[in-house]
């Protein structure tokens, strides 16, 4: 695992970004971006999205997007807790020299019980990247999603979200266009704070020096289609790169055109890639 360190997990909550922000994590760097949707609806209340970075040792880290849900009680403090919980078990086993992939199912399980806690309904997704030795494993519960994609654009990995479209999706059933317009698009299957929660783990997957990594909450993915994200984050170096995602989501929000998905949302991602900030 290498020698730990002492940093201490950055949470983006209740974030009002304007452009995102550059980290150094994991032997690479993050681009995280989270605000709330563009278009003043519900003023005044919180982004119930929120973000994590979270070391563990000099070429290991977690970075975590947790999506509390809208139509439920405490959506903000939902996802709040799941990344907290996250980040106390990922730290307790860095402590101990533990490994990282049991202390992340832990945060899970740990995630689930602080939500159900609460008494009130509330649920979040919760999406994660396990990164270590340059290498991703993703884990997740949810409609938040974990991609990686190549530097020509080749998706190398791309998560299921727990909805029936997702699954119809998945399955053939709907292309992308079709689960997008879909009537069920908003429900979800399996969330942190269900007692039927269960958690997805995807294999581990090797990455190239340009390989980019990207997790989002559905404020991204019912805006632009999966085709769209990986031609926007190859391009380019990072920091651009998570600009014109941002941007690009953005004006699918604000403008809406015909035959083009359009949802209004709060919005949420961590894009990284291995190596310095100028990549």
């Amino acid at each position: 695992m290498g020698e730990t360190r002492a940093d201490s997990p950055l949470f983006f909550l209740d974030a009002k970004m304007s452009e995102p922000e550059l980290r150094a994590i994991a032997g690479g760097t993050a681009a995280v971006f989270s605000a709330r949707r563009p278009d003043g609806e519900g003023a005044g209340q919180e982004n119930e999205d929120a973000a994590a970075l979270i070391h563990y040792g000099n070429n290991a880290g977690v970075l975590a997007v947790a999506d509390g849900f809208g139509g439920q009680p405490s959506g903000a403090q939902a996802s709040k807790l799941a990344l907290k919980a996250l980040a106390a078990a990922v730290r307790a086993a860095a402590e101990k020299n533990g490994e990282l992939r049991e202390a992340i199912l832990d945060g899970f399980e740990q995630a689930n019980a602080a939500v159900r806690a609460l008494g009130v309904c509330a649920a979040t997704t919760l999406a994660v990247a396990e990164i270590q030795s340059g290498a991703l494993r993703p884990y997740h519960v949810g409609d938040s999603q974990v991609l990686c994609m190549g530097l020509r654009g080749k998706l190398k990995l791309e998560t299921v979200s727990h909805s029936p479209t997702g699954y119809a999706l998945a399955s053939g059933l709907l292309d992308e266009k079709e689960a997008l317009q879909h009537k069920e698009r908003h429900l979800v299957l399996n969330m942190i704070g269900s007692e039927q929660m269960h958690i997805a783990i995807g294999p581990s997957v090797k990455l190239a020096e340009r390989d980019t990594v990207l997790l989002a909450s559905d404020g991204l993915f019912d805006n632009l289609r999966t085709p769209e994200v990986a031609k926007i984050v190859r391009c380019g170096p990072l920091p651009s790169a998570a600009a014109a995602l941002f941007a690009a989501c953005r004006r699918r929000m604000e403008a809406p055109q015909d035959g083009e998905p359009s949802k209004p949302d709060d919005l949420t991602f961590v894009a990284f890639r291995l190596g310095a900030k100028r990549r």
